[in-house]
């Protein structure tokens, strides 16, 4: 009985150890390698814009409010699209309706009247029609122009020239480190695009009122960065 049990346990204990030696074979085998990180940035310029557009009206009544919102914004529209803007680069953004209320010390709330908000997108593709987008839009019944952004629609080149800056920089980290480890680099064994960061629009504050007599307003969008981070595996080849 005794031999039996014996026996059994040997035989489960087996691939266990066996399992065990093959974990240790790597770690045997492995050679020394160095490991870093690089970044690359690329300066991109701006080909395009988007800006808030926003008509606000106030009036006794929600219903009276909105009708004239609504015919304001219609001029807004008609004037953006005479510059060349389609559809599909104007969208709404946020509509509001909300009461205006007077307080008064021991009393309820009066309503005094309502407000009405209706914000579009405009989506520019040209940069020299900023100035002019923003100015038909003010002339037209809009009275608040906000959140200007710049950004570029083809980033593709770019991306790659940041990347191969980003490697460049790794490869000279990496030399750096296995001389003075008193090596030299060996072949490079893996690359790893760890992150891009695009170019993130540019916020211009801008806000005016309509109906004020003023030159062409003036944009200047200027450049945009682009990173891109990368982790490398070099083969470490050792000068003993």
């Amino acid at each position: 009985m005794k031999t039996r049990l014996y026996s059994l346990f040997a035989a489960v204990m087996l691939p266990v150890s066996v399992q065990a030696q093959d974990n240790i074979a790597p770690l045997q085998t492995q050679v020394p390698q160095i490991v870093v990180t690089g970044h690359g940035e690329v300066k991109v310029s701006p080909d395009r814009a988007t800006v808030q557009i926003a008509v606000q009206t106030r009036a006794a009544t929600a219903s009276e409010a909105a009708a004239q919102n609504a015919t304001k914004q219609q001029s807004v529209l008609s004037a953006l699209r005479a510059l060349g803007l389609t559809n599909d680069q104007l969208s709404t953004v946020n509509y509001q309706v909300y009461p205006e209320q007077r307080y008064e010390q021991g009393k309820d709330p009066v309503i005094s009247g309502y407000n009405v908000t209706n914000t579009i997108v405009a989506d520019i593709r040209r940069l020299d029609q900023v100035g002019k987008v923003i100015d038909a839009a003010l002339s037209h019944g809009a009275n608040l122009i906000s959140s200007l952004q710049f950004y570029s629609s083809n980033t593709q080149g770019a991306r790659r020239t940041a990347i191969a800056s980003a490697i460049e920089m790794a490869r000279a980290d990496a030399d750096a480190a296995a001389r003075a480890a008193g090596g030299s680099l060996g072949p490079l064994l893996e690359i790893n695009v760890m992150s891009v960061s695009p170019p993130r629009p540019q916020p211009m504050m801008l806000a005016r009122a309509a109906g004020v007599a003023q030159a062409d307003t003036p944009i200047n969008p200027g450049d945009e960065t682009l990173g891109v981070d990368v982790v490398t595996r070099w083969r470490f080849l050792s000068g003993r």
